[in-house]
């Protein structure tokens, strides 16, 4: 089973018709995705790639029924796009946008306290890769062959680095569930323990690669839930090994302010937590078939 979409998730796209929007929405149509329409204000009543667009969110979900969507929209009007979908009534929003700034993701998480949590929008990103349920559905920008279908999850701060571990235990044999990037600036929609949950409710996810990076306390978060709370296999990386402290490496929240945000400091508390971490990037795949115990575990 997969978590959070599958091939019958209704999907709208925001800012469906600009040249990112159209070069990933055709992408996720060609993986399998229920793409029913988009949403580019001003271009409502128009079609594109044979879908029907529209000028809200809200028009789009009445038409359409959509329960997911991909935000493909510029940084300064991204985080309004969140919220329009938050109150349009979608069930969970994945926001490709890199490079909205950190107070508009404070409002959005603010905005969206407002609602209650069995009623709130699952959001993940901003800066993120996307979300893939294997041989199902696709929103974001994930080279979705890479996947193989199975029982592992894969929830990851860094994209690049979520492929690596999907392809190393692709040629192990190793089938992935789902796969969802968190992104990695220092606000984003979920947690590693927010998806944790998820998995750990999945019948059908049978362990867990977690991917995570210098920068911030989403680690020793996800270590305390996955010792008090998780019965599944969890195997982890942290990259940044060799990042001086202070000194931002790429993403936007991996930046050392704080004791247990280093790199060496998460894997200790990983480790203590009776989490498998990965020595490098190389051994991914390796350090999960370890877990399974050599066992290929492909649906």
């Amino acid at each position: 089973m997969s978590i959070l979409i599958d091939e019958n998730t209704p999907v709208i796209v925001q800012g469906y018709t600009g040249r990112i929007g159209t070069f990933h929405a055709q992408e996720m149509m060609e993986y399998g995705t229920n793409v029913v329409g988009g949403v580019t204000p001003g271009k409502g009543g128009t079609t594109h790639l044979g879908k029907p667009v529209f000028n809200t969110v809200k028009e789009a979900v009445e038409a359409t029924g959509a329960q997911a969507c991909g935000i493909f929209v510029p940084p300064p009007y991204a985080a309004d796009a969140i919220m329009e979908s938050a109150d349009a009534g979608i069930r969970y929003s994945v926001c490709i946008t890199d490079g909205i700034p950190a107070q508009d993701m404070i409002t959005v998480k603010r905005y969206m306290r407002r609602y209650r949590e069995e009623n709130r929008m699952i959001l993940t990103g901003p800066n993120c890769a996307g979300t893939i349920s294997p041989g199902k559905a696709m929103i974001g920008i994930m080279p979705g062959h890479i996947y193989e279908k199975g029982s592992i999850g894969i929830v990851a701060r860094s994209g690049t680095l979520g492929y690596e571990a999907a392809s190393q235990m692709k040629a192990l044999g190793i089938g992935v569930s789902t796969s969802v990037g968190i992104g990695g600036d220092p606000v984003n929609g979920s947690s590693f323990m927010d998806i944790l949950t998820h998995f750990e409710q999945d019948p059908e996810t049978e362990a867990v690669m977690m991917i995570g990076e210098i920068g911030g306390p989403q680690e020793a978060e996800a270590a305390e839930f996955i010792r008090d709370h998780m019965k599944k296999p969890v195997v982890a990386y942290i990259a940044g090994l060799t990042a001086p402290k202070g000194r931002r490496m790429g993403h936007a929240g991996a930046i050392v302010s704080a004791f247990g945000e280093s790199a060496a400091e998460k894997v200790e508390i990983l480790r203590e937590a009776g989490v498998s971490v990965a020595p490098n990037p190389s051994e991914l795949g390796s350090s999960m078939a370890a877990a399974l115990g050599g066992i290929a575990k492909v649906a």
